[in-house]
């Protein structure tokens, strides 16, 4: 089990409260999600507790809703939902010394083992023993409380809001992508896909550096929400394979250059296929998006012109860095939160199914 509380099966209906009993959002069958008790775990000399107050809806979170799985995970058991979270600290462990009661924090969602291989290297974002809120069968964190590792708290610097610092979760997927394909002030950038993802990676982009940035979808809402944001060059694509050679003209035309380094927020056979072909020789496609297990994508041209292929999973130490291009004013995540919700049933389904819809809804987000 995770920190956040009892393995999945532990729903507790017949608690009676201890000052003010602990609540969450429990995903119990599909399209099934209920406000039940959550029984927290003693917090160890490493942890702390901590109110939560603010909590966006990631895409997963509506695979789990809609079908009890997401990727190679399934749901068996109810599950408190949510990982995008932060909040305040409500009480710390006996060798907690970076934190007290009353800080502001941004909570980094998994855990791992820091035994094996990968975390030793410092890759513990590939750690197979990974325990991630809401990833079954650890609970996630939309519930009043939760208990966490201290060293995953981050405090807030006093411009920050609690909800800009839930967003350092979505954040980090642009900004971790953005380090492994080493962008900087020469580096034009593509992003493909007008997403959540794709959003935060235009904001990543301009704080990165990128000198030309272009981004690409098929929905005329998204690119509109993305151009507000301030990419060199937008791009309305289709589903069609015939089209990409007209489509690779209007993103070299909007880009006004060659495209150093694309990144996939969508991971589907087109849109691989529109990275592979529209980056330079030696240049590099980040796989941002896992849209389809299985892909068919046009390997061979683009390893005759040394295109490298970057796999991308997750983040790492990535929190540090997104609170301070907040701090700096570098980024403003505020534009993406487009919907908030308190925390009853009623607004938790209305929540759920607004994000689900899609449209002008980007971030939805939770105030407690």
């Amino acid at each position: 089990m995770g920190k956040g509380g009892q393995s999945c099966n532990g729903v507790v209906r017949d608690a009676k409260p201890v000052e003010q009993e602990n609540m969450a959002v429990w995903l119990v069958d599909v399209n099934t999600i209920k406000i039940l008790p959550f029984k927290l775990p003693a917090i160890g000399p490493n942890d702390v507790r901590i109110r939560i107050k603010a909590v966006g809806i990631c895409g997963s979170d509506i695979h789990y809703l809609k079908t009890m799985k997401c990727g190679d995970f399934q749901v068996k058991d109810p599950m408190v939902i949510g990982h995008e979270c932060a909040g305040i600290v409500d009480k710390v462990g006996s060798k907690v010394k970076h934190l007290v009661p009353g800080d502001r924090v941004a909570v980094e969602p998994g855990i791992s083992c820091a035994h094996c291989q990968q975390c030793k290297g410092g890759r513990y974002n590939l750690c197979f023993d990974m325990k991630f809120f809401a990833t079954p069968p650890v609970h996630g964190s939309l519930a009043n409380q939760i208990v966490h590792p201290a060293d995953l708290c981050f405090k807030l610097p006093e411009n920050v809001s609690l909800e800009e610092g839930a967003m350092c979760e979505p954040l980090s997927v642009g900004v971790h992508p953005f380090r492994r394909a080493n962008v900087g002030p020469e580096t034009t950038v593509l992003i493909v896909g007008a997403g959540p993802i794709g959003l935060v990676s235009v904001l990543a982009a301009r704080a990165f550096g990128a000198p030309r940035i272009v981004i690409v979808d098929m929905d005329d809402r998204r690119l509109a929400m993305a151009k507000s944001l301030g990419p060199d060059g937008t791009v309305k694509v289709s589903t069609k394979m015939e089209d990409l050679d007209d489509e690779l003209a209007k993103i070299k035309e909007a880009m006004g250059s060659e495209v150093d380094v694309t990144f996939d927020c969508v991971g589907f056979n087109k849109t691989m296929s529109t990275g592979l072909n529209a980056t330079r020789p030696g240049g590099k496609v980040c796989l941002v998006g896992m849209g389809h297990g299985v892909t068919t994508v046009p390997l061979t041209p683009a390893a005759a012109r040394e295109v490298d292929v970057v796999g991308v999973f997750a983040y790492k130490n990535t929190w540090p860095l997104c609170l301070e291009f907040l701090r700096s004013g570098k980024i403003d995540v505020k534009p993406l939160i487009t919907h908030r919700f308190g925390f009853t049933e009623k607004e938790v389904e209305e929540a759920f199914a607004t994000s689900a819809r899609g449209g002008n809804a980007i971030k939805v987000m939770f105030t407690l």
